[in-house]
């Protein structure tokens, strides 16, 4: 299985002033492309973070999801949530060859931590020998940072605010997160049962 991401968070969507204010970097930060860089990219960072952590895409964009083979007979979970539209799906044979599906064979199953793709009626497609099947999907809270959840708006901010203000320090060695992001995201991880099986 491969996930990858087919659009960008757009700087845009990204607090940097808001972060800015949040370090106390005032007027000196205005105007300066370079701080105003560092800033983003830190953003970027703890937003990476808590998406791998949660299993969640906070910014809405797209995705492509790459199976050798499907979990479940009539349905595939999906590794990332939440998903708000699947976009072309398409079987890919051994030599490159793809057939694209008709959008009516499959419907999304909304889910909080689990989204799945379903066959509208019987089973799945089969994927042909030594080829794959490729998901196109959009996944993400919304297109705006004021359309995540508080919680984990909050997580990101703070975990950005940490890699700033340790951003000369060489650690000590030790990975985790602050307990407070920890305490943050908690309810926004999905608990994985024999290794995100079909169901």
């Amino acid at each position: 299985m491969v996930l990858e991401e087919t659009g960008a968070v757009p700087g845009s969507a990204l607090p940097v002033a808001a972060l800015a204010d949040h370090l106390r970097l005032g007027t000196a930060f205005q105007g300066d492309p370079l701080q105003a860089g560092l800033v983003e990219s830190h953003l970027r960072a703890a937003l990476a973070v808590i998406e791998g952590r949660t299993a969640k895409a906070l910014i809405a964009r797209g995705f492509r999801l790459v199976l050798g083979a499907w979990r479940g007979e009539g349905a595939q979970a999906l590794p990332i949530a939440p998903v708000v539209a699947l976009g072309e799906i398409a079987l890919v044979d051994g030599t490159g060859a793809r057939l694209v599906l008709e959008a009516a064979r499959f419907r999304l199953e909304r889910d909080a931590h689990r989204p799945r793709l379903v066959a509208a009626s019987g089973a799945l497609p089969v994927i042909p020998t030594g080829g794959r099947v490729e998901i196109s999907l959009t996944a993400g809270f919304g297109a705006e940072w004021g359309n995540l959840p508080p919680d984990l708006r909050q997580a990101v901010m703070l975990l950005a605010a940490q890699f700033y203000e340790m951003r000369h320090d060489p650690g000590d060695g030790v990975a985790g997160l602050p307990v407070a992001v920890q305490a943050l995201i908690e309810r926004w991880r999905t608990v994985r049962i024999l290794g995100g099986g079909a169901g």
